[in-house]
């Protein structure tokens, strides 16, 4: 039998976890920004919103502003992601797949909330179903390891609050 304290630490599989917490915030950025960015910049936001315009899309807005703040928040998640990491904060598992299934749920319903705004749109383009694959991949494998990895439950420990225990009622 493995000693826990053998199992402390950020080693084994969780130098996968933390390359993959540590590039996260990057990565969502290197895809939020250039997909974004130009929408407010080349006068897309205007014709897609302006009542009345040749090109407005009901319902453009909503959806923008709601994956633009989704992003953001999983952006500010991924970064508190990774202070949770190194700090093995207790916090960490939890979080961590909070954010894989919040991942896993959005990427459908906005697929077709899309489908729902732009009618001839497919529901999974390419792009779609690549990211839903990867966040399914990731789901399938991490948050199992997660759930029942000794390692995580010796290494995620820090800043736990104290639980007093009580002498258990004995029945008389």
């Amino acid at each position: 039998m493995t000693d826990n304290n053998e199992l402390k630490g950020l080693g084994g599989w969780l130098v996968l976890v933390g390359i993959g917490v540590v590039i996260s915030p990057f990565r969502l950025l290197a895809t939020f920004v250039p997909t974004y960015k130009p929408i407010f910049e080349d006068g897309t936001w205007e014709a897609l919103t302006t009542v009345g315009s040749e090109a407005y899309t009901p319902y453009f807005g909503s959806l923008l502003i709601g994956e633009i703040a989704f992003n953001t928040i999983m952006v500010a998640a991924s970064v508190y992601l990774i202070y949770l990491f190194f700090s093995k904060h207790y916090l960490f598992p939890k979080l961590y797949i909070g954010i894989v299934a919040a991942s896993l749920i959005f990427i459908p319903l906005d697929a077709w909330i899309v489908t729902k705004v732009f009618p001839g749109e497919p529901m999974f383009d390419p792009e779609t179903t690549k990211e839903f694959m990867r966040s399914l991949i990731a789901s399938v494998i991490w948050v199992p390891y997660m759930l029942v990895s000794k390692r995580v439950q010796a290494t995620f420990v820090e800043s736990m609050p104290n639980t007093y225990m009580t002498e258990p009622v004995k029945d008389q």
